[in-house]
């Protein structure tokens, strides 16, 4: 993972240790969702990239993980986590202007998933 619970916890202001598993378990699946969708490789450091090139498996458009991505990991744990049901009653919702996607997007190759 590129990101520690305790920064997803700092993030969301979440004190205490009640949830450690739980949040564990959303800013993986958070950290997922974002690689998925930018459809390519992401590397914690130059070292681990060029491994992974001399290797042949740092795929076609390697790259080392920016603030902008771990921000739009950070924002769709958020979201994730404060909204864990299928659906809510009662509520308007609205989208923000600067969403996950928006941050991610500019690094993403190709339609992804």
């Amino acid at each position: 993972m590129f990101l520690t619970p305790e920064l997803a916890k700092g993030y969301q202001r979440i004190v205490g240790n009640d949830e450690d598993d739980v949040i564990a378990l959303i800013l993986s699946a958070a950290e997922r969702n974002a690689l998925v969708y930018l459809n390519r490789q992401v590397f914690a450091d130059i070292a681990a990239m060029e491994a992974a090139i001399t290797a042949g498996t740092a795929g076609e458009f390697p790259m080392v993980i920016e603030d902008d991505i771990k921000l739009g990991i950070l924002k769709l744990f958020g979201d994730m986590y404060e909204n864990r049901e299928d659906s809510v009653l009662a509520v308007s919702v609205a989208r923000l202007p600067l969403g996950s996607r928006e941050l991610l997007r500019p690094h993403r190759v190709g339609n992804g998933v």
